[in-house]
């Protein structure tokens, strides 16, 4: 009978160690480590989120009389007091970097977005986690409250982060979008929040798109109507919802900001009765298709709601600002890793499943492919052991 390694360590696998070693390599992660490498650190943290522990001492439990199974992280025990070191000296861009190739190899064998255009979309936004000011001094947002902003962009071709950004609390998301890298041809999607004339400028330029709410003191002027509007069309996107489509420029005195031609969709939503102006720089798709593109914006709140519900990004493990970034690096490296492995297997369940599955069988020696092949929910599903190293009993 073969013999496979714990999940877990199946799991730690589709992290290349050649490219995480250069990490390391390149910010001397290791230099005069004796007990725990960066390697050990980064399987311990991860395991952590893998398994929802919210303490060092939780962790220290987890691994207690566990030897066997982490072998390959070179561990003998877990020392919460060792752990603690490690997160706060070693230098997070480690994870920073390394984030950078997990999302290269998970995005390769993720699925395209559900839009029948061909252009990359992505969403940008960003999200605020409170921290206590006393335990936190580093992280100031106000006179008597810390926090920390977590700067995203979504690529909706696999819904997975291609971008991350951390702020304290009053870095406002408008001073981290202007320094956004746009390929041609890309759509981006952001709330009016960040409606900068300049910026919006700065896309159209980079040959790429943008899809934003109008701003209700906007000043405008018609020019004309779409050129590639049909009637039946019109008729179509009036009946889903559609209310105007019309070519405008801005006047007044952000006219110079943004002296290109601009596209206005007024989009009535059936369901709420809710009236939305979209402003965008896109010609070539239909206007009921822009409303659609807003409306994906979505994905990014529920990426936010996922991971602040499902990992530990809400509690933090140190104080230090360095232990902070390097949990918060490898929440997202184990978001991508979920994700690789639901692509990689063509696993049809939902991330959160796949998460509660390695939780609860974390220490089974089971073929990995095996556990999130198998139809749980299939009753006349043969139940055979987990374990192969576990007896059956026969009555």
């Amino acid at each position: 009978m073969q013999q496979f390694s714990a999940v877990y360590n199946q799991f730690l696998k589709l992290v290349p160690r050649v490219p995480f070693q250069q990490c390391v390599d390149h910010y001397n992660g290791d230099h005069r480590v004796r007990t725990m490498s960066c390697w050990s650190q980064f399987g311990i943290m991860t395991y952590a989120q893998v398994t929802g522990k919210t303490s060092l001492r939780d962790i220290e439990v987890g691994f207690a009389n566990k030897e066997n199974y982490f072998y390959h992280l070179g561990l003998q025990s877990v020392s919460r007091s060792t752990l603690a070191d490690a997160n706060s000296s070693r230098d997070w861009h480690i994870y920073q970097e390394l984030f950078e190739t997990v999302f290269v190899r998970c995005r390769d064998l993720a699925p395209k977005h559900r839009f029948r255009f061909k252009n990359p979309l992505k969403s940008f936004d960003a999200t605020t986690v409170s921290l206590c000011l006393k335990m936190f001094p580093w992280a100031k947002f106000r006179q008597a409250k810390g926090a920390i902003k977590i700067h995203t962009r979504l690529d909706h071709s696999g819904q997975i982060p291609d971008f991350i950004r951390v702020t304290t609390g009053n870095t406002h998301e408008i001073n981290v979008a202007r320094t956004l890298e746009l390929e041609a041809d890309d759509i981006l999607v952001f709330d009016r929040a960040m409606t900068d004339y300049k910026w919006l400028h700065q896309i159209d330029e980079q040959e790429a798109y943008f899809v934003t709410r109008a701003k209700d003191n906007m000043s405008s002027r018609v020019l004309r109507n779409p050129e590639h509007r049909l009637p039946e069309l019109t008729d179509h996107a009036r009946a889903k919802g559609v209310r105007k489509d019309q070519v405008i420029c801005i006047t007044g005195t952000k006219a110079d900001d943004i002296p290109i031609e601009l596209r206005l969709v007024v989009y009535r939503d059936p369901k709420t009765g809710n009236t939305y102006e979209f402003l965008t720089n896109i010609f070539h798709l239909a206007a009921l298709t822009i409303a659609q593109i807003y409306k994906a914006r979505w994905d990014i709140e529920i990426f936010f709601k996922w991971i602040k519900q499902h990992l530990k990004i809400k509690t933090f493990l140190g104080t230090s600002e360095n232990a902070v970034m390097t949990q918060i690096w490898i929440v997202m490296i184990t978001y991508l890793l979920l994700a690789h492995l639901k692509y990689q297997i063509k696993c049809q369940y939902s991330l959160l499943h796949i998460q509660r599955l390695l939780r609860e069988n974390i220490f089974i020696r089971l073929s990995l492919h095996a556990l999130l092949l198998i139809d749980w929910r299939d009753p006349d599903r043969q139940h055979s052991p987990l374990d192969p190293a576990q007896l059956v009993l026969q009555f």
